[in-house]
């Protein structure tokens, strides 16, 4: 049985990232999925709660045929402790699945397998990406899954980020 790890803040979870645990999932049995930044909310760059990704993350991948645990993971200050942080939070894993340089690097130092997978239409499918277009009006919905989309409108998520992007 081999079982992945994968790390995002997943601001909202979009089509980049269905592509890559799509891809991870024919390479494992089962897979861990890490809400990065879980205590963060309500900022520009973080405006969904950890429990509104969990609803994003658990109802886009309802129908994935490997078994998938989501675990919320709040911020640690310290990168050296990050990798300890993560274990102590997650089911035990055999390999790590990122893109992010710093958790590479961060793994690599605590000898567990990282495997950086192929980012899909990462110039469009970014979370920066998305919340500008939501942000601006633009259409967004063709980014997310359509699980996702239903939830940012249930929580009102584009009002939330219009209003915490003004400035004073």
């Amino acid at each position: 049985m081999k079982r992945g790890f994968y790390v995002g803040r997943f601001q909202p979870y979009h089509n980049g990232h269905k592509s890559v645990i799509d891809a991870i999932a024919g390479e494992i049995d089962e897979l861990i999925i890490g809400i990065g930044s879980a205590d963060i909310s309500h900022e520009p760059r973080h405006p969904f709660t950890a429990g509104e990704r969990v609803l994003m993350i658990s109802r886009a991948l309802k129908n994935t045929e490997i078994p998938i645990y989501i675990i919320p993971l709040e911020d640690v200050r310290r990168n050296a402790l990050w990798v300890a942080h993560v274990t102590s939070m997650a089911p035990p894993f055999h390999a790590v699945y990122t893109a992010n340089s710093l958790v590479i690097q961060l793994f690599r130092e605590a000898g567990i397998p990282v495997t950086s997978p192929s980012l899909y239409r990462r110039e469009m499918l970014s979370g920066t990406a998305v919340r500008a277009r939501m942000v601006a009006g633009e259409a967004w919905e063709a980014c997310v899954p359509h699980e996702v989309a239903e939830v940012i409108r249930e929580i009102h998520g584009i009002e939330r980020m219009q209003q915490i992007a003004k400035t004073d």
